[in-house]
């Protein structure tokens, strides 16, 4: 077993009252009334010394994630704060798991190539690939991603990244939603034929399907308790075993369990 340290960075000086006042943490809390930019640096900073101290401990791994618009998690872009991370723990053998960059909402997701390969050169090689579809809240309602685009534009972008890593010679990608006459991606991870790929869900048979086709990690998010948890990747495993022969194929965060 390996064990990672995951961090939110929550915005941590929301009014005792906020729930009476305010319709949601997400999406439509309001910034002027509620946020102060120069405490926001403060709890950058803290996360920082939080991650890179755990590392220091021995920690597997230090995990950051994207989300937007709220006082949930402070990360709008995951490939920032593992820039500082992947530099501040260089001779250290913990992993720098981006949990990651929402492929939807890239575009185009070579971006998520270009970025992840200089974290994984940064790194000498420690980074994991998160490729997160993303929530509703972040992809429809923030960035403005039609529902019924979502997860055919995430499997094209992982099409495109994967292929993007691994060409030999410059290619043309004539795909529905993203479509770039050259590809060319540089740099290209250390890590061959890329870094491990994590998929984080809550449950979706599709995801399951989906990471279980390609061999990669399962990150199941876990809000609702151990017992819930072990109801669904009992059920993971059930899937798993029958589709993949993938010996790391599942990680878990304990939120909240």
């Amino acid at each position: 077993m390996k064990i990672s340290m995951f961090h939110l960075m929550p915005y941590r000086d929301l009014p005792a009252d906020f729930e009476q006042r305010y319709h949601s943490v997400w999406v439509d809390p309001p910034y002027t009334e509620l946020a102060d930019s120069r405490k926001i640096g403060q709890y950058y900073n803290w996360t920082f010394d939080e991650l890179i101290h755990a590392a220091k401990c021995g920690i597997d791994g230090i995990c950051v994630n994207e989300h937007h618009q709220n006082a949930y998690g402070f990360m709008p872009s995951p490939d920032l704060m593992g820039s500082v991370l992947a530099r501040a723990t260089n001779g250290m053998e913990t992993a720098v798991v981006q949990m990651g960059s929402t492929l939807p909402t890239n575009n185009p997701p070579i971006r998520v190539a270009e970025e992840y390969a200089m974290l994984d050169c940064i790194s000498g090689g420690r980074l994991v690939a998160g490729m997160p579809l993303g929530s509703s809240m972040d992809v429809n309602l923030c960035y403005g991603v039609s529902p019924a685009e979502q997860r055919d534009r995430y499997y094209e972008a992982h099409d495109l990244i994967l292929k993007a890593w691994s060409a030999k010679e410059i290619f043309a990608f004539n795909g529905k939603y993203f479509k770039l006459p050259m590809v060319n991606v540089w740099p290209r991870p250390i890590q061959k034929p890329h870094p491990p790929i994590w998929v984080p869900g809550s449950g979706s048979l599709s995801t399951w399907d989906f990471a279980a086709k390609h061999g990669h990690c399962y990150c199941f998010l876990s809000y609702y308790g151990s017992q819930f948890g072990k109801k669904v990747m009992d059920g993971f495993w059930e899937f798993a075993r029958r589709a993949t022969s993938n010996p790391i194929r599942i990680a878990r965060d304990f939120c909240n369990s």
